[in-house]
């Protein structure tokens, strides 16, 4: 799959890395099953899916994010590759498949995709309301963009002397881990093992990278995950020390790799995950504000969707993660 890539970012430049081949070897890493359908006849030409057979305990199912890529106004395509996804499932003993197609968040689209007969997960997959930021823009029309309290914390930043590093070493992503669990307990949120994050060092290379705030004296104010991949990097992961509270570290950290994307020629920076509008309890909305100061669009995917392949599994795993839902306030 990785040869072929390039082309299919191409054809489709709404992909992110999780359908990136980097994503598949990721997951076999951890030793999960990974596999490749591509759409469209023996060339392929119509699209591909990154699929992940899951096995959870409360049932195996096949996991699609971000994906599958295919031309979904082309229903005789949609409906192609739904019928070997299906088939998939079936040969994989699947309970359901999950999916969260690249498409905006409107009638037509999920419309689509009930014509196919998918219906809405009670649970989210990859980031379904987010930031986007068009790095096509000059800094300065980039900093004009930014809420005016954001635009003065990048600036005070810089005047207080904060610094900005990223490596990708084992050593910065163990401290990533170790301040990210200091995170979690402050914030309330389930963070990534170390296992999956020196899985995603390893998969990823240098396409993976961890920014660090710190002071003028050297100490560590705020953590960041840059993953990059087609035309696009994401904010993936974030951490972050007592100082942040007081020191402007996360803000001069995001407008580091605004700048350094845009130097190397990304086209969109994606922030990753906000609270979806009136949701003030969602566990993204401590972070909402921040991110959507830095400007860009606020985007709307459509929500994660199941296929049912076995209606009795999946009733009993409807139970499980509706209280799940619940307990995260996802």
């Amino acid at each position: 799959m990785g040869e072929k890539w390039p082309g299919i970012v191409k054809k489709f430049p709404e992909a992110n890395f999780l359908q990136s081949p980097a994503y598949g070897k990721m997951n076999e890493i951890l030793g999960e099953k990974v596999i490749t359908e591509e759409f469209g006849g023996k060339s392929g030409g119509s699209g591909r899916a990154l699929m992940i057979v899951r096995n959870a305990k409360r049932g195996r199912y096949l996991e699609i994010p971000c994906g599958p890529l295919i031309d979904w106004s082309d229903r005789g395509v949609a409906k192609e590759a739904m019928g070997k996804i299906t088939e998939v499932a079936r040969d994989e003993k699947c309970v359901f498949v999950r999916i969260r197609p690249q498409l905006l968040a409107n009638r037509e689209n999920l419309q689509i995709l009930a014509d196919l007969g998918l219906k809405k997960s009670p649970m989210h997959l990859a980031a379904e309301h987010t930031v986007m930021i068009d790095l096509n823009l000059s800094e300065e029309e980039l900093l004009a963009g930014m809420r005016r309290q954001t635009r003065y914390e990048v600036r005070r930043a810089g005047k207080m002397g904060i610094t900005v590093q990223k490596e990708n070493s084992e050593e910065i992503f163990r401290k990533f881990h170790q301040v990210q669990l200091e995170t979690a307990r402050r914030q309330g949120f389930v963070p990534p093992n170390l296992k999956t994050l020196l899985a995603e060092r390893e998969a990823f290379g240098e396409n993976i990278q961890i920014y660090t705030a710190r002071t003028v004296e050297g100490e560590p104010i705020a953590y960041g995950m840059i993953i990059k991949d087609g035309h696009e990097g994401d904010y993936y992961e974030a951490a972050s020390t007592p100082l942040n509270r007081k020191m402007p570290g996360a803000y001069a950290l995001l407008w580091q790799a605004i700048r350094d994307l845009k130097a190397e020629g990304y086209e969109r920076f994606n922030l990753w995950g906000i609270a979806p509008a009136g949701q003030p309890e969602h566990r993204y909305a401590g972070v909402t504000t921040f991110k959507t100061g830095f400007g860009g669009s606020v985007v709307e995917y459509v929500p994660a969707h199941d296929l049912v392949i076995s209606r009795v599994g999946y009733l009993k795993d409807l139970v499980v993660e509706k209280a799940r839902k619940k307990r995260r306030h996802l």
